[in-house]
């Protein structure tokens, strides 16, 4: 009996990856497993995605599928793709250490449901998307996150459109449960799926990142190529780059805990490249006894490689970065907005 012509409609809107993504969920564990194991990364991260928001796919849609591939279908039926099906799947094809980075890709932000990962998406992030909403809309989503993200959020909107959405949170009664779900589902689909593609890396917060990780002569010199072919370029890479003498945006109680959390041989052969102003920081946040063998240390060292002392200073910055993304620290910023008050 020939499937409904609803189903015809539905399968002729699958593209490539869609049928791959529902093939592979149908044929079993072992044979996907070995079908991942011949893909590349990208292959697999594109058919992941699709994978694991899948969802129930009606069982006609499988044979219309087998069909196309020459194939018997088994009496499997429907197949189910979810987040917990894929990541067992690809671990056993392809090892933990690269599935759990194509699965952080589609899990998105952290959090149980859709109004819990919103609390953790950038407010930048979010109000870049949330813009292109009606005000009522954007008001239903903001009820539904923390209250200082849900300003965060505003103060990147334009300054019409907030006050439209403040008028409509003021206004708003019970929203119905459908029109809710609509708008998770909208979320959901739209947004968080593909977050990770929408949240691409500005190029000069990347080569910021790449310029930190040289050592002084290849930045100076690639610095001053860049400068001659794009002046403006090399300035705002500058100012994203973060180095061993940015430390000094760290308050006194900051760098006690860096101290904390650093190998102190690192943190001789680290200040003895850095200016007077970060080594009396660092100086000025031990105890005497403490700064005094330090001074000693880096006196006895001799002459030290600029190479070593490069690497020294790349090892604090990354670890004061990490510690500055638990919230362990504060790194000040440049804005006024961020500038400490004491």
């Amino acid at each position: 009996m020939a499937p409904p012509k609803d189903s015809k409609d539905e399968y002729r809107r699958l593209n490539g990856a869609q049928k791959a993504a529902i093939f592979l969920m149908s044929v079993g564990e072992e044979v996907a497993v070995k079908l991942f194991s011949m893909m590349d990364d990208e292959e697999i991260r594109e058919i992941s995605n699709i994978m694991s928001s899948l969802g129930q796919v009606n069982s006609e849609i499988v044979e219309r599928l087998y069909v196309d591939f020459a194939e018997r279908v088994s009496a499997s039926g429907a197949v189910v793709g979810n987040y917990d099906s894929t990541e067992r799947l690809l671990v056993k094809a392809l090892g933990k250490g690269r599935v759990d980075n194509i699965m952080e890709e589609i899990r998105g932000p952290a959090g149980r449901t859709t109004w819990d990962k919103l609390g953790n998406v950038s407010e930048e992030v979010l109000a870049n998307f949330l813009k292109n909403e009606y005000p009522q809309t954007i008001a239903v989503v903001l009820s539904k996150i923390r209250s200082d993200h849900a300003a965060k959020v505003l103060m990147h909107m334009p300054e019409e459109l907030t006050t439209e959405v403040i008028l409509r949170m003021l206004s708003m009664e019970a929203v119905k449960k459908d029109v809710m779900d609509g708008i998770e589902k909208t979320l959901r689909m739209e947004f968080m799926t593909n977050l990770a593609k929408r949240q691409s890396r500005d190029s000069h917060e990347l080569l910021a990142e790449i310029f930190n990780n040289f050592d002084r002569n290849a930045e100076a010199k690639f610095m001053g190529k860049l400068e001659e072919r794009n002046s403006e370029a090399a300035e705002r890479v500058r100012a994203l780059m973060f180095t061993f003498e940015d430390l000094a945006k760290i308050d006194g109680s900051g760098i006690q805990v860096l101290l904390r959390a650093v190998d102190k041989d690192k943190l001789a052969t680290a200040l003895k490249g850095a200016s007077e102003k970060i080594k009396e920081l660092f100086f000025g946040n031990m105890s005497e006894r403490a700064a005094k063998i330090l001074k000693e240390d880096m006196a006895s060292m001799g002459p030290v490689r600029i190479k070593d002392v490069d690497e020294a200073q790349m090892h604090i910055v990354g670890i004061a970065k990490d510690l500055a993304g638990k919230g362990e620290i504060v790194i000040a910023s440049d804005s006024a907005e961020e500038q400490l008050i004491y």
